[in-house]
């Protein structure tokens, strides 16, 4: 057995893997960046699993599926994207050109699985009703499976027929074209981020946002080093508002006490 066909297999069996561990007690997660570093790892290249995982990853900030909404399925989209670069070599335009309309293409059929699961969730009640609790959680069950399995068939195609169809593409597709892809590739991050600061008290700590720009833009710091500071400062912060809240809770009690002492000498 050569060792694409167990790279191939290692991939589909992570599409089903991640999304079973998603659903469950989560040991490893389904972040973009974890799946496209566990993918790049299977495919021997790590540092460009990490490098798909983090822009997809990017892309997911801001984005939840809230009350059940479907949305893209970044993780997905980070596997097929690691997968299909690390295959053919094509890099991160392939990766964006490919995976995230896979990513997209799942929503529906997520939407599919979510109908299923209805009837799924009919059956337990019925189950429930008749106090057959043991068929009504082995039929429980296969909610999650139904979700893994979609994955599962999305990535046996990816993995069966994209490899090729994406190697005939992008000989034909002109540079520019694929140059256009890799500017996509570093502006689609900045949506999300721009996505998940609209949630944010941004005017509050916009000085923190000044502070962090000039580090990045003129000092040059790196992303790790920002973070760090980053995270240093938003320690301080807490701790200088958590005394504040103290000190006003304080001064609230010896108000009240003063008010009752007053009403006591009346």
């Amino acid at each position: 057995m050569s060792i694409e066909i167990i790279q191939n297999i290692l991939i589909v069996l992570l599409a089903g893997y991640v999304t079973l561990d998603n659903l469950g007690i989560t040991i490893v997660n389904y972040w973009a960046v974890t799946t496209g570093m566990i993918a790049g790892f299977i495919m021997g290249d790590l540092k460009t699993g990490l490098l798909i995982g983090g822009t997809f990853q990017l892309m997911s900030l801001g984005v939840a599926g809230l009350g059940g909404a479907s949305v893209p399925d970044y993780g997905l989209a980070a596997l097929v994207g690691t997968f299909l670069a690390a295959r053919t070599g094509s890099g991160l335009s392939a990766a964006i050109a490919v995976g995230l309309p896979v990513g997209l293409l799942a929503i529906n059929f997520d939407v599919l699985v979510k109908i299923l699961n209805n009837f799924v969730a009919h059956r337990m009640q019925t189950y429930a009703h008749r106090h057959e609790f043991e068929k009504m959680r082995m039929i429980g069950l296969l909610g999650p499976v139904m979700f893994a399995l979609k994955n599962i068939l999305i990535m046996t195609i990816i993995v069966s027929v994209g490899p090729k169809a994406v190697s005939s593409i992008l000989a034909v597709i002109p540079k520019w074209v694929t140059n256009g892809l890799n500017i996509a590739g570093g502006m689609l991050p900045v949506l999300g981020i721009a996505l998940l600061m609209h949630y944010m008290p941004v005017k509050k700590y916009i000085w923190a946002v000044f502070i962090g720009f000039v580090f990045s833009a003129y000092l040059k710091l790196p992303i790790i080093g920002i973070s760090i500071l980053g995270a240093a400062a938003s320690i301080i912060v807490y701790k200088v508002g958590l005394k504040n809240s103290e000190a006003k809770a304080a001064v609230t009690q010896d108000n009240v006490k003063e008010t009752g002492d007053d009403d006591y000498d009346e």
